[in-house]
């Protein structure tokens, strides 16, 4: 069985950092492209970063480069977003999934973590 588990949300202030954590199970992790995806009230998902199986390549956005930081560890089979200088526009529910050759295609997602920015 398939899971992506993400952990690591929380409420914390402007300017703070978080890192969430995303445990993954029953694929082959460490030859996954893998991405962070936010969704906050009212909008659109937002894809804020990507990296590939063996953490060579990276992408962001222009809306975190800078502040967030995408990681690997396939020894644990866990992926990471370090999130520093959090703005309240960051607030919203953040999930990890794995991303088939392309980048086009999402096939397995976890069930979010709630990240507010909130003073």
């Amino acid at each position: 069985e398939v899971q992506l588990v993400e952990s690591g949300g929380g409420i914390i202030q402007p300017g703070g950092s978080l890192r969430l954590s995303c445990a993954a199970s029953g694929f082959t992790f460490s030859s996954s492209s893998m991405t962070w995806v936010r969704q906050a009230p009212g909008k659109g998902p937002e894809w804020v970063s990507g990296m590939n199986g063996g953490g060579s390549s990276t992408w962001y956005p222009g809306s975190v480069v800078g502040r967030f930081t995408i990681s690997r560890d396939n020894a644990k089979n866990t992926l990471y977003l370090q999130m520093n200088s959090l703005k309240p526009e960051d607030t919203a529910l953040y999930y990890c999934a794995r991303a088939l050759p392309g980048w086009a295609i999402y096939d397995y997602w976890g069930q979010g973590t709630q990240v507010t920015v909130s003073s």
